[in-house]
């Protein structure tokens, strides 16, 4: 690991967090400090507690003692958490300290983020995570863009990380995430609108076929299985970000119609609290659509 002082700071312990922490540890066992949401609220932080117990990460009480001689800080939260996070460590960040703000925020957001973390005298590096963090946890693609964002990189490959510049200017790295996310988050609400209707209306399969006819380069079963996972699963988080989407949409002077929409499907899956469960398609779906019209079995 780089020669961080006292270490690392991770703002958000959650499935990135432990991602990224899990691949630092098969190399380095250095001090990582954290501060989550989740240490006040009794019924959540034994598991929190946990996990951090588990990768050798000392939970703080405060964001200061989080902070307190890291030399970098890794903010891990919920897009619409991500300011709030910011505003919160400002007063307590280091001169000097570098703030990788990783979450997924509209340009506007992060550059509201800078501003709160350049004028408290830390270092504001705009991060994008393109992928999924597992399987590649730490090694997942980046990309890193604003003012510092050069020298950023350097300790982020020594961290063993796979960091990609994307400009100068903060909001460039998450520029690319958010419009690439309409095309990504959407294509998981087209299968919950296209599949669930299918399904409900007895004719999935004769729909699967013609898909996979048409473009025969996707498994359409697999992925609309994978799609619908992805937002029972993560759908609350992936409704924030497509807000944060929606957000930067608009900030082109464009509508954000299908932005709009990809949420209210996120959000609606995700509100029916269920878990991935088994892989087949139509038992995610069935049990989609019997929490979505209770009383209404799938004919």
């Amino acid at each position: 690991m780089a020669d961080l002082g006292n270490g690392l700071a991770i703002i958000g312990f959650g499935e990135a967090a432990e991602a990224f922490v899990s691949g630092w540890r098969e190399t380095d066992d250095g001090a990582i400090s954290c501060y989550d949401l989740k240490v006040g609220k009794p019924d959540e932080r034994v598991d929190l507690q946990q996990r951090a117990d588990r990768l050798g990460v000392r939970i703080c009480g405060t964001q200061a003692e989080a902070l307190a001689g890291a030399r970098a800080v890794f903010s891990l939260v919920t897009a619409d958490q991500a300011l709030v996070a910011a505003q919160d460590c400002a007063a307590h960040i280091a001169t000097g300290t570098w703030w990788y703000d990783c979450n997924s925020c509209s340009p506007g957001t992060k550059r509201q983020a800078s501003d709160l973390i350049e004028a408290a005298g830390g270092i504001y590096v705009d991060v994008a995570v393109m992928a999924p963090v597992h399987p590649k946890r730490h090694r997942t693609p980046l990309l890193v863009s604003g003012p510092g964002a050069v020298n950023a990189m350097s300790l982020l490959e020594a961290l063993d990380m796979q960091p990609r510049h994307a400009g100068g200017t903060v909001g460039q790295a998450s520029a690319i995430k958010m419009f690439r996310s309409v095309m990504i988050k959407g294509l998981e609400a087209l299968t919950a609108e296209c599949l669930l209707a299918a399904r409900r209306a007895g004719v999935e399969a004769e729909v699967l076929n013609s898909l996979q006819a048409s473009d025969p380069g996707i498994d359409w079963g697999k992925r609309s299985a994978y799609n619908l996972e992805r937002m029972m699963v993560h759908g609350g988080r992936r409704a924030a970000e497509m807000r944060e989407v929606a957000r930067t949409v608009t900030e082109q002077g464009l509508p954000s119609r299908m932005s709009d929409a990809i949420t209210d499907w996120q959000a609606q899956i995700a509100g029916l609290g269920l878990a991935g469960g088994s892989a087949d398609l139509r038992e995610r779906a069935d049990r989609i659509l019997n929490a979505i019209l209770p009383g209404k079995p799938v004919p």
